[in-house]
């Protein structure tokens, strides 16, 4: 599940070379992502964080609400040490960084196919330093699903008209969510959202 047609391409090719592996379906958006996995129930799901939309994170919670037995790979770019900790925290069983050659990704699907985990190099010593007590505090982690799900949409220029109209809800129950992240985060416009979505990787600048 990768935003980038040619990412997702690339990964297609290189699984399928492997015997008895399928690849039963490819997502653009982290809303996809979650519908197309609930409908099929793969063994593994390789996504990718910075998905438009729902972004990897808020993906994974909600694809294990519902399958709690899939196997999560995170497929990223970033190394982040607040978005390791937040993507074990979601029910992710493995975290690649998309610097990794082509053998790592056949490895990480493998072990997580055989019911273990399985993280980079760079991961594992974050992993490690959370363990030794230097675990980070990650302010996103005091918002609720939907309040995450608010700010990403808004920070992705949607109208809370707009998000209303996507989720089934009143433009006031929208509202409401909006007004209790900013609150939470003590920001105050649409570009204060932004700028809080883009440190903290919900969207890409």
């Amino acid at each position: 599940m990768d935003d980038h047609p040619i990412v997702r391409g690339g990964l297609r090719a290189i699984l399928e070379t492997q015997p008895g592996w399928h690849v039963c379906a490819e997502a653009g958006n982290g809303e996809e992502a979650v519908r197309l996995t609930l409908e099929h129930a793969p063994d593994v799901v390789v996504i990718d964080h910075s998905l438009p939309i729902l972004n990897g994170l808020e993906a994974v919670r909600q694809v294990l609400r519902s399958l709690p037995d899939t196997r999560m790979l995170i497929y990223t770019m970033h190394d982040d040490d607040g978005l390791i900790h937040d993507a074990l925290k979601a029910g992710a069983r493995g975290y690649l960084l998309k610097s990794e050659d082509d053998r790592e990704i056949v490895t990480s699907v493998r072990a997580l196919a055989e019911g273990k985990t399985y993280f980079s190099q760079r991961v594992a010593k974050c992993l490690l330093d959370q363990l030794l007590g230097s675990e980070k505090t990650v302010a996103s982690q005091t918002l609720t699903a939907r309040e995450r799900e608010v700010v990403q949409l808004v920070a992705e220029g949607e109208s809370n008209k707009s998000i209303a109209r996507r989720w089934g809800l009143s433009i006031k129950t929208v509202d409401t969510h909006r007004t209790s992240a900013m609150k939470k985060l003590n920001l105050r416009t649409a570009v204060d959202l932004a700028r809080y979505a883009i440190r903290n990787r919900l969207i890409e600048p």
